[in-house]
């Protein structure tokens, strides 16, 4: 009989999942993945195999599939239906925020998760529905063992001045600092990079991770120094739908002089800022560079600009720069952007190789390039399930 970790990332409208088989060899398998997403509208489930290729997909309606517990309760049903013999030994989470009191994954229990509950105002996009599949796994089964795992660890390593904001000290004791996101995948960059070059591994290394989120993090000997992120998922770099870094004053002439009340503050710099507020057209980096609006083309110009300013920043912290990784579906994916990005931080001695970056090769930059380019994939529930698995105690061969 095989074992399964089950890994769940869920959002406001979707849960996506991973399936990593116990029993497969030297190293954790790929047994299944997929999402559901429309929840609430138009749920659509498909699930593929550790080749990629679909093996199921379904469409239910908005009153069968409301919520994460309706999700899960699909997703279990599918799994006892289609892989019969194959139980679940334990179900890992990516928990996006986890304050100053968690610096390593914890296993879910009760006190835990009223810790993770008062860091809700913290991650409003996505802490409650990291907490919600928690709880929707606890309803399902009880006794199914339950690791969290939190976006803000990897980022303990930082010094406490990258940490520090200019506000008087006593807020920075009561857990108002930088705590930084995206760790899950800065730490299988951090880890894959050990296998592609020891050297730069071990160097200064600046990761940035684009995506609908983005966000960007110096690396010195494989742990993180400082990064675009801070007290919570808004601030850095200007993302999809979220503003990235802002005068505070904004905020306040907004509430004083606009009338503007807190919830739609928060809409506001969280859901209609970004790629969509500036370009009006998408939050969409691929439909952006493909528009033929002015807008579209000064949004995509933003972000290249801040990308590179950020990139110089970090580079400062760490005192030089030895590589420059992209990841995430940004920056695994468009060439332009790469192209662009290093076009502009050619200062820094990069020499990109243009044939290199739009054959999505491994390495982008030429022989001679002081500081060397790299297009790495990243794979946060891989991180995750190892995480669950050291957590638990479990064997891969049980």
């Amino acid at each position: 009989m095989k074992n399964l970790i089950l890994i769940l990332n869920a959002g406001s409208s979707s849960l996506k999942f991973s399936v990593f088989s116990l029993d497969s060899g030297a190293d954790l398998g790929v047994f299944l993945k997929g999402q559901i997403e429309g929840i609430g509208t138009e749920p659509r489930f498909i699930v593929k195999d550790s080749d990629g290729a679909t093996i199921a997909e379904e469409h239910w309606s908005a009153a069968e599939v409301s919520n994460q517990a309706d999700s899960l309760e699909r997703l279990a049903g599918w799994l006892r239906t289609n892989r019969p013999g194959y139980p679940l030994a334990a179900v890992g989470h990516r928990v996006v925020h986890g304050g100053p009191d968690f610096a390593s994954p914890a296993v879910v229990n009760d006190e835990v998760m009223a810790k993770l509950e008062s860091f809700v105002p913290l991650a409003p996009l996505h802490q409650p529905h990291n907490l919600a599949a928690i709880r929707a796994v606890t309803r399902y089964n009880p006794r199914l063992p339950q690791v969290a795992c939190f976006d803000t660890s990897f980022h303990r390593t930082q010094p406490k001045v990258a940490e520090l904001f200019g506000l008087p000290y006593e807020y920075y004791d009561k857990g108002i600092r930088r705590y930084g996101f995206h760790g899950l995948s800065y730490e299988y960059i951090s880890k894959r990079l050990k296998t592609i070059s020891p050297r730069i591994a071990s160097g200064r290394a600046v990761v940035a991770h684009l995506g609908s989120g983005a966000s960007m993090c110096a690396m010195k000997d494989g742990r993180s120094v400082a990064t675009t992120m801070g007290f919570t998922a808004v601030g850095g770099l200007p993302m999809g739908t979220r503003c990235g870094n802002l005068d505070p004053g904004v905020i306040i002439y907004l509430v004083r002089e606009r009338g503007f009340s807190i919830d739609k503050v928060e809409d506001l710099l969280y859901k209609r800022s970004g790629l969509l507020g500036l370009s009006g057209v998408s939050n969409d980096m691929r439909r952006l560079l493909s528009s033929t609006d002015p807008r579209a083309a000064e949004a995509v110009d933003y972000f290249i600009y801040r990308v590179a300013c950020e990139l110089g920043s970090l580079v400062s912290a760490m005192g030089g720069l030895d590589a420059l990784v992209f990841t995430a579906g940004i920056g695994e994916n468009s060439s332009e952007i790469r192209s662009r990005i290093c076009a502009r931080s050619a200062w820094l001695g990069i020499h990109i190789d243009e044939v290199a970056n739009k054959s999505n090769k491994l390495c982008i930059t030429k022989p001679d390039s002081p500081v060397s380019v790299w297009v790495v994939p990243t794979n946060e529930e891989y991180v995750i399930a190892r995480h669950t698995m050291e957590a638990l105690g479990l064997d891969k061969t049980q």
